[in-house]
């Protein structure tokens, strides 16, 4: 009950038209398709992929080394933190382990040939998307335990995309196709509920204080 009333409390400070704006891209969110980055030693590869991620209305994305997605770069993912949800994972395996016993297929990017391209492949469940390095590409680890591969078709010279670029691409082509699937891919109404009130928090000012002050006169 103390939590629905915090919540009416901090929505009244904020703009009716920011809490619409909340609203419409709630119902644009998704956990259907998740993304996983392994070990992006570039900050500005990572921070990147998270705005993409923010862009196409990917809710959770899963960083597979603890040391560099403290350093995410700010300036380049323009705020995109702010709004996703970042679960960090010590090893490639823990990361699986977790998306699968949440039910997830996991589909490794990968140039190769006998990867299926974009425009062949067809979301059957919930999906988690992974990405590796340009160069060295994803682990053993990662290509040995996908449940299967996924390429972009590339006619010229080069052999492979930028990792960014490689998951916007991806992701608009995927998120578009999930969204006039038959798939119930949105958000749960508790799920909105809690990530509205998160980003209501986020929106305003000396928030711990305000808070404080709340719960001292309730």
């Amino acid at each position: 009950m103390k939590d629905a009333a915090l919540q009416s409390y901090l929505e009244s400070i904020i703009s009716p038209e920011r809490l619409n704006r909340f609203d419409e891209v709630l119902s644009n969110r998704t956990n259907y398709i998740t993304v996983v980055m392994e070990d992006l030693y570039h900050m500005h590869n990572a921070s990147a992929v998270i705005r993409s991620c923010e862009v196409f209305g990917i809710q959770n994305v899963h960083v597979v080394e603890n040391e560099f997605a403290k350093d995410l770069d700010k300036k380049i993912a323009m705020g995109a933190q702010k709004w996703v949800d970042l679960n960090t994972h010590e090893t490639t395996m823990d990361c699986i382990e977790k998306l699968r016993s949440e039910d997830y297929s996991i589909i490794a990017t990968t140039p190769h040939n006998d990867a299926n391209t974009i425009r062949e492949f067809k979301i059957t469940g919930k999906t988690a998307l992974l990405f590796g390095t340009e160069k060295e590409g994803l682990s053993e680890v990662a290509m040995k335990e996908a449940d299967g591969f996924l390429k972009i078709p590339m006619v010229g010279f080069t052999e492979s995309l930028n990792v960014s670029v490689a998951a916007a691409i991806i992701l608009q082509d995927l998120t578009e196709k999930l969204r006039i699937s038959s798939f119930n891919w949105e958000l749960s109404p508790e799920e909105k509920k809690i990530k509205k009130l998160d980003w209501t928090k986020k929106s305003i000012k000396n928030i711990d204080k305000i808070i404080a002050r709340f719960l001292s006169d309730n």
